[in-house]
């Protein structure tokens, strides 16, 4: 009866109930019907005192910041720089694909975001030039996968609360994973594009004269990010505080600098940042009642145990949670995996002496990859969905583009010194 909740919670999750509401039932019935000794109100209390937190105020300045960015030109001045860098290599308009989502992390912080941002904007120019739609929506959801690795992606911050780690540290310990998942995506793309003949959307590397020129204008897109880094790095401001600045610089360079900002679109970008936060906190709360249930039978620590039972060794270990971090992200979606998996098996790790911001970086890759890949990615469905793309002719395209990206987790797991490199700095 102990598990009969987390039983639950799957039962409703495949039934089309959302994450959250599947989590707070499986919590309330076992406080209701199975561990009766505890009052119903004390239940509504921790629902309630979950919501009571000052670093959760930096999930919807960051949302908020993200909805801006797109309608301020910021999104549109990324988009310039990353093809003046790359729109002379093989299959041009797919390597500005893979660095723009990499350059998207600083800016929505969410792969869903970034594939369907991508999926209207870039995915119809690649099939005018000779991309497939299946290939191009493809590479839209694995570079996607990039996004929220790099700071400051939502993730980052929710593992960060969870796992009681630095907010500051998760951020400076997303850019080399993120950029590593950059590199193998972008040999991926060079090779398949050499094959297919994809022409370059440049007919010549660009000069130092015009990248230089390219940067002046995108300068202020890509200082927003690096100054947020900064900032926390040198104790100017809170995570929570980082996202409300990030919010106002937006503001005054989308109406004074780009001038694409208009009082008109504070409408649509209240609606994005309301239903963006809702979501993402109702899941967290309801993830803390759930969480109440598994600390009062003990369910942490007898999975531990029985994870310890299987073997002693850090890597082996890494090697078992990597296989069920990427099955538990091809079925639940991204912050909704990451919620119910840190509780679980942080502790497991650090007892073998895994540093929990490498195990972050470890488990945040691993579920955005399950993302792209079926039965239920969310961010294939995106894709597909926005582009209209069958989901068989997708998943054969992916395939490449997912074995790059498992390279690449593979580095950062067993290498842990590449992604601690940055964070030891702090």
């Amino acid at each position: 009866m102990a598990y009969l909740p987390i039983i639950l919670v799957f039962l409703l999750y495949f039934s089309s109930i959302p994450i959250a509401f599947a989590l707070f039932a499986a919590a309330l019935v076992y406080f209701t019907f199975i561990n009766v000794g505890m009052p119903p109100d004390l239940i509504l209390q921790k629902f309630i005192s979950s919501t009571q937190s000052f670093p959760l105020l930096a999930v919807p300045f960051f949302i908020m910041a993200g909805s801006v960015m797109n309608y301020s030109g910021i999104s549109n001045k990324l988009m310039n720089f990353a093809e003046v860098l790359t729109g002379h290599m093989s299959g041009g308009l797919a390597q500005v694909n893979v660095v723009l989502s990499t350059m998207m992390g600083g800016v929505s912080g969410s792969a869903n975001a970034d594939a369907a941002m991508q999926s209207k904007i870039l995915v119809p120019e690649m099939e005018k030039r000779g991309y497939s739609r299946a290939f191009s929506a493809a590479i839209t959801a694995a570079s996607s996968a990039i996004s929220p690795v790099i700071p400051p992606g939502i993730n980052l911050i929710i593992y960060a609360l969870i796992a009681k780690v630095s907010v500051g540290k998760m951020f400076i310990g997303g850019y080399v994973p993120g950029l590593l998942m950059c590199l193998t995506l972008m040999i991926t793309v060079a090779i398949i594009s050499k094959k297919r003949g994809y022409t370059p959307t440049r007919e010549r590397r660009a000069t130092p004269i015009e990248i230089f020129k390219q940067l002046i204008e995108s300068i202020w897109a890509l200082l927003l990010p690096f100054g947020v880094i900064m900032g926390l790095r040198f104790g100017v401001f809170t995570p929570t505080e980082a996202g409300a600045i990030m919010v106002l610089v937006s503001v005054l360079i989308g109406f004074f600098i780009y001038k694409e900002l208009k009082i008109m679109h504070f409408k649509e970008i209240i609606k994005d940042t309301i239903y963006g936060t809702g979501t993402v906190v109702l899941i967290i709360v309801a993830a803390s009642v759930f969480g109440y249930y598994m600390s009062w039978e003990r369910i942490p620590q007898t999975l531990s145990t029985a994870l310890v039972g299987l073997t002693e060794n850090k890597w082996v270990m890494l090697l078992i949670l990597n296989l069920l971090l990427l099955v538990l992200g091809m079925f639940i979606e991204g912050g909704a995996a990451l919620i119910i998996v840190t509780p679980l098996v942080v502790p497991v790790v650090v007892n073998l002496g895994v540093d929990p911001i490498h195990f972050g970086m470890i488990a945040i890759v691993n579920i955005m990859i399950g993302g792209v890949t079926p039965p239920f990615g969310s961010m294939m469905f995106t894709t597909c969905s926005i582009t209209k793309t069958e989901v068989h002719d997708f998943i054969r395209e992916s395939l490449p583009m997912i074995a790059a990206l498992l390279i690449a987790l593979l580095i950062i797991t067993f290498f842990p010194a590449i992604v601690m490199f940055l964070p030891n700095l702090m």
